[in-house]
């Protein structure tokens, strides 16, 4: 295992007024990977966080010494199965273990709204990320840009 360069790392509730933020480091994420750059460019309105996400105060950001590194966003979709709507961190640090601290800090948050398990959409680019993190592939799926994979991940007690 890989030990992450930076321990400095906190994660907060995101702000409204963070969004445009949160959305720049969405669409660099995206656009690394082949797997849907040309989709995406074409559709830059789906590289947006909706508004409602942060009423729900289920965004949460990763700082590295104050500066947003990255964000996750989690969504119930039923009392007992949360979603990852969405995890992206500033591609200079992937390999930090930056996306490892959201994905729990997720994990948690939607562990004390009651969930059991969480799952995520994972793209091909994601999905060993995702792997590493303790998901477990559930089901094929297919999204606006392509095939992905339908994960989940145990929350326990």
């Amino acid at each position: 295992m890989k030990i992450p360069r930076f321990t400095g790392v906190t994660v907060r509730t995101a702000r409204l007024e963070e969004r445009a933020l949160l959305e720049d480091i969405m669409r660099r994420a995206s656009l690394v990977s082949d797997s849907y750059r040309e989709q995406l460019q074409a559709s830059p309105e789906e590289m947006s966080v909706p508004a409602e996400l942060f009423a729900g105060g289920t965004v949460f950001v990763a700082e590295l010494d104050g500066v947003i590194a990255g964000f996750c966003a989690v969504a119930m979709d039923d009392p007992r199965t949360a979603e990852l709507d969405g995890l992206f961190v500033e591609p200079e640090l992937w390999g930090e273990g930056v996306g490892r601290q959201l994905v729990e800090h997720g994990s948690a948050a939607a562990r004390s709204l009651g969930a059991q398990t969480i799952t995520v959409i994972a793209g091909p680019a994601a999905r060993p990320f995702y792997e590493r993190c303790g998901f477990a592939v559930e089901a094929a799926a297919v999204t606006k840009f392509g095939p992905a994979a339908r994960m989940r991940r145990a929350l326990g007690s």
